[in-house]
């Protein structure tokens, strides 16, 4: 079980703060990336392409990158 954090904008487009997904022991970003897609719909994944993944308070955007107990979704951040 992977606990899914969404902040932002990717949280409004889920509509939630955070969920918990049955995802295999090697699921990847990829694989997350997927199953997001599957559930939320097409239109979520041009979002996806471009957010970042904190894993283990490592910021990647590589799908190869498998995941652990909890990942945040982070879309791009813009501020002053």
């Amino acid at each position: 079980m992977v606990e899914i954090r969404y902040f932002a904008a990717i949280a409004d487009a889920v509509g939630k703060a955070s969920e918990r997904l049955d995802l295999p022991a090697e699921a990847t970003v990829a694989d997350l990336r997927r199953v997001l897609t599957g559930t939320y719909g097409p239109g979520l994944d041009p979002m996806l392409k471009v957010c970042a993944f904190l894993i283990d308070d490592e910021l990647t955007r590589d799908d190869a990158a498998v995941l652990t107990a909890r990942v945040d979704v982070l879309p791009p951040f813009a501020g002053g």
